[in-house]
């Protein structure tokens, strides 16, 4: 069985030893791809560090985190575009909007999505979606953008049925982690109602951790208990959904 964690922040572990104690759990439960996103400038080395030690199991991509849009979003833009002319990577990303904590830079995070997209399009990659109380907005510049190279996943998803079928119609993928085994959260209804074909699985490690474990640091081998949650909602083996998510993940990132 493989599993595919399709976002994964493992590299903030920089203590060696946890460090392999975690790739070690990830591997004891089948989970042997990791794709992992920096968020700035700062945490390019950070995900380059962990794809060096673990090259067939770690996977990059890179991008501009809406969260981390300041001031100086411009030079921070210049110094990743930089990284991605040396660097191999499976898409652009984390990238998109985030409304939740500060509209202060509305603007400049509509310009720098845009533009990211537009590197993505250009190099014939995925890329990995952050939206966050932006969904409207985030699908403005998508619907805006569309064309035969634009493609990823819409990371986090945790949305309604209609906006999974609009993100499903742009030929996304659905990001699905943690939150689908929240108890009062819903997304479980919904992700019942969507075939396996539009899924792909995901942590965001260290965050939204998955039930039984919610309230802890997430890590990459919880997605086991995602999976199985997806499995129980569709009736199927954990071997059948580890098997359709991670060739949906072969799809999008071409590894």
């Amino acid at each position: 069985m493989v599993l595919t964690d399709t976002h994964t922040h493992q590299y903030y572990e920089t203590d060696p030893v946890k460090r392999v104690e975690l790739m070690q759990r990830c591997l004891d439960n089948g989970i042997s791809r990791l794709f992992l996103p920096n968020v700035d400038t700062g945490s390019i080395a950070q995900v380059m560090d962990m794809v060096n030690a673990y090259p067939q199991n770690c996977f990059p991509m890179l991008g501009l985190h809406p969260c981390d849009v300041k001031e100086n979003y411009k030079q921070e833009l210049d110094t990743i575009y930089a990284a991605l002319q040396k660097t191999k990577v499976y898409a652009i990303g984390e990238i998109g909007i985030d409304l939740y904590w500060d509209k202060t830079f509305i603007a400049a995070q509509q310009e720098a999505f845009r533009l990211q997209i537009g590197w993505a399009k250009a190099a014939k990659l995925p890329i990995n979606i952050h939206c966050r109380n932006a969904f409207d907005e985030v699908y403005e510049i998508l619907l805006q953008e569309q064309d035969e190279n634009l493609r990823g996943i819409f990371h986090c998803f945790s949305g309604t049925l209609e906006q999974a079928q609009q993100i499903i119609a742009l030929g996304f993928k659905l990001g699905i982690g943690g939150v689908v085994t929240y108890k009062n959260a819903g997304l479980d209804k919904v992700v019942e109602q969507i075939a396996l074909e539009h899924i792909v699985l995901e942590t965001d490690s260290p965050y939204l951790t998955p039930v039984p474990y919610r309230g802890k640091p997430n890590e990459s081998s919880y997605l086991i208990y995602v999976a199985q949650k997806v499995a129980d909602l569709h009736q199927i083996s954990l071997e059948e959904v580890a098997r359709i998510t991670t060739e949906n993940s072969k799809i999008i990132f071409g590894i």
